[in-house]
């Protein structure tokens, strides 16, 4: 039987976030001064737009008066998504992190940063960016070998594709 009240809530609502074609991803109950916040932290393979996000909101919210399972006191419920610099700790996150650019702190130290091109179930396959003009060196990591990962944001990221595209429509111009 859970024990806390995140487990408790967890226990409660996920099967309200999945029926709404969503992953709950976190949740979380803080204090911000005299007031409690929930916060509820949603994905899913395609994203979460905010349709998706206020449908699951509306849902939840009414759950939660109809149980009680905040109590009497004043809450706010905040529901979003992981954001950008999100942090890979189960599978369908690396799946979804597929081509962008991560940082993997090892078990054995080392910190890696690289981009990852496949998933499976043992491990990933990612491309290190080549530094100083020298070219990509693709690498192998086992999930074992991962202590911890997280999205990198990037900026100004040019890919092949795009690449060509912009030299195309400048040629056109």
């Amino acid at each position: 039987m859970s024990t806390t009240q995140s487990e408790r809530l967890r226990e409660l609502l996920e099967p309200l976030v999945v029926s709404q074609g969503l992953d709950l991803e976190e949740i979380a109950v803080d204090s911000v001064g005299r007031k409690r916040v929930l916060r509820v932290v949603v994905d899913s393979d395609t994203g979460a737009d905010l349709d998706a996000i206020a449908d699951v909101s509306r849902a939840l919210s009414a759950k939660l008066d109809e149980t009680n399972a905040m109590g009497e006191d004043a809450y706010d419920l905040e529901v979003g998504t992981p954001g950008a610099e999100r942090p890979l700790t189960e599978h369908r996150h690396y799946v979804r992190a597929t081509d962008r650019l991560v940082k993997f702190q090892l078990t054995e130290g080392d910190e890696v940063v690289a981009r990852i091109l496949a998933v499976d179930d043992e491990g990933i396959d990612v491309e290190v960016p080549g530094v100083k003009g020298r070219k990509p060196t693709a690498r192998r990591l086992g999930f074992p070998e991962i202590a911890k990962a997280r999205v990198q944001v990037e900026f100004n990221r040019k890919d092949s594709k795009d690449s060509e595209k912009d030299m195309k429509e400048e040629e056109e111009a």
